[in-house]
């Protein structure tokens, strides 16, 4: 048996890309919640199936519904329009706009620039070194080989993203000062989607509502962290 080479870990079993049919990656819907701070090379290939997977992930859904559907309902007058047809018109402008950060996000930037795509979660600290680990994660983040390093799919791939919506988002200003300020918002606001992901199963495991969703969180959470 040939010994592992400790310069190159293998990668996990579980997110292989060549035990997958093509083009119908196999999906743990609550991975997000599972990792830890170890170290995991991926090779482009899998950071293109992790954008896949992150793009059709069913929290990802709900969320583009829902904000879809309170962005309609409160502004009826809007470039989208009202009712069913501004909905579905919002959802698709909001599946464009994530698809366009996943691609450029999770796989094309990490892949160039050998950059981690994943948050990497902190279930031993402290709260409050949590909370902190959640907000720097945005500006800085860790390379393929576990070392530290600027978080350019967030820095560069905001940017980028800002400048398309310039081309098929309705009724979005277009001039150089809004571009700008919507890549400060998003820089602003990218730390809410880390703190969930980083204190969700926390918060799954002290309440006492039998919801599949969260119920599955627990048990999958609890599973990992029994085997370790």
């Amino acid at each position: 048996m040939v010994a592992p080479d400790p310069a190159n870990p293998p990668l996990r079993p579980d997110l292989e890309p060549t035990s997958c049919p093509p083009l119908v990656p196999l999906i743990n819907w609550y991975a997000r919640f599972l990792n830890g701070p170890q170290v995991t090379r991926f090779t482009p290939k899998q950071k293109g199936l992790l954008a896949v997977r992150n793009f059709i992930d069913p929290f990802n859904g709900v969320t583009i519904a829902g904000n879809s559907a309170v962005y309609v309902g409160i502004n009826p007058h809007s470039a989208y329009g009202p009712g069913i047809k501004g909905f579905a018109k919002n959802v698709g402008v909001s599946y464009a706009e994530d698809g366009i950060a996943e691609f450029f996000g999770t796989f094309a930037i990490p892949s160039i620039v050998h950059q981690d795509p994943h948050f990497h979660r902190m279930p031993e600290a402290s709260i409050a070194r949590r909370f902190a680990h959640a907000i720097y994660q945005v500006e800085w983040t860790q390379g393929d080989d576990g070392q530290g390093m600027l978080n350019y799919a967030n820095l560069v791939g905001y940017a980028i993203d800002g400048q398309l919506q310039n081309f098929y988002v309705p009724g979005v200003q277009t001039n150089g000062g809004a571009t700008a300020s919507r890549y400060l918002i998003t820089l602003g606001t990218a730390p809410i989607d880390n703190l969930i992901t980083e204190f969700l199963p926390d918060f799954a495991r002290h309440i006492h509502i039998r919801v599949v969703l969260v119920q599955r969180i627990i048990d999958q959470v609890a599973l990992r962290e029994g085997n370790r």
